[in-house]
């Protein structure tokens, strides 16, 4: 995005050459550990997906096949039901919507009293035979987060593909129109930005206002708030660098950003990561990457699994791509985690 290169915080390649470093000499220490208690089950429920995004850490597309069965979905609830610590439960994909377990999860999640969190591509919602989803979602007061990397056309279309920008807009505008917004009362609609080529992000407040008062102005769109994610050299994103020659350059500018601030807000610390497969891992990059658990003899499978804080207190598997979320501000699902790059 334009407004984002030209800010002072969205560092590029193009400054930056530093070979990274083990993560673990940076962060001082031979481990990170998660914290005693988990709050956050999050569930990648496949790769199918209506886009297939550059930036895309999951390599999400129309054409993948890997998808969580009725078992496997129902074992998440039982376990998460025995764990009462767990306030919410993040579902991700690929199209989370367009795997027919979405509607159980979300379903046996509220009536457990969970916050659940819809990690939506919008455009899915104007699939055929998804004309259901947003009143389903405002139903049930579902949280939606929505890829939205740019409020101008160009941008969007160059990472996400031709006319997704109109179809987002269109997509945002039905969500508008069945409660979810920017004012009181309404429900929670979160935008995420994330940078169109290998930068940082620029500061989340700052953007959010650009964000507010172009989507306000132009189309009448209200929302929450916006999160800024930083893209993980990984996968669909990392072969990208690499055929444009920028992979070693990026690493350096997320090395060289390391900001010990980032550490006690990282997402692996509270959250536990579910495949589609029910393989636990310590975030969905671990998962993409298929790292497994970073602590010894602990469940690495639901099946094997009664209760989410047997993981609570282990170790974390780590390596270069945590760069990635401890770089300037920080990055996580929910956002950058502090204000001081």
């Amino acid at each position: 995005m334009e407004q984002a290169n030209n800010d002072p915080h969205a560092h590029s390649v193009a400054r930056e050459s530093t070979a990274p470093l083990p993560f673990e000499a940076r962060l001082g220490r031979p481990y990170l550990e998660r914290h005693r208690r988990i709050e956050t089950v999050q569930v990648n429920v496949g790769r199918l997906c209506n886009q297939a995004c550059h930036h895309c850490h999951v390599d999400a597309g129309p054409n993948r096949r890997e998808r969580m069965t009725r078992a496997t979905a129902e074992r998440i609830v039982a376990v998460l039901k025995a764990s009462p610590d767990v306030t919410t439960l993040d579902i991700t994909g690929g199209a989370s919507e367009l795997n027919e377990n979405f509607r159980f999860l979300v379903e046996s999640a509220r009536r457990l009293g969970r916050r659940v969190i819809d990690r939506c591509n919008l455009t899915v919602l104007l699939e055929p035979g998804m004309d259901w989803l947003p009143a389903f979602l405002a139903e049930y007061a579902v949280e939606v987060v929505c890829s939205l990397p740019c409020y101008t056309a160009g941008n969007v279309d160059r990472q996400r593909g031709a006319g997704v920008f109109d179809k987002s807009i269109t997509a945002l505008r039905l969500l508008n129109s069945v409660g979810y917004g920017g004012t009181a009362g309404s429900l929670a609609l979160d935008l995420v930005y994330n940078p169109v080529g290998p930068s940082l992000p620029p500061s989340q407040p700052e953007l959010e206002a650009q964000y507010r008062e172009k989507l306000d102005r132009q189309f009448g769109i209200t929302f929450r708030r916006l999160l800024t994610i930083t893209n993980m050299p990984i996968k669909r994103f990392a072969l990208q660098l690499e055929r444009t020659g920028n992979y070693d350059a990026y690493m350096g500018l997320l090395v060289n950003h390391f900001n010990p601030d980032t550490i006690e807000g990282l997402m692996c610390r509270s959250l536990v990561s579910i495949g589609y497969d029910g393989r636990l891992y310590d975030c969905d990059f671990n998962q993409m990457l298929e790292i497994p658990l970073g602590a010894d003899a602990v469940p690495d499978h639901i099946n094997r699994l009664d209760r989410f804080d047997r993981l609570s207190g282990a170790r974390i598997a780590t390596g270069p791509h945590c760069y990635g979320c401890t770089a300037g501000s920080g990055s996580s699902c929910s956002g950058a985690l502090t204000s001081q790059p």
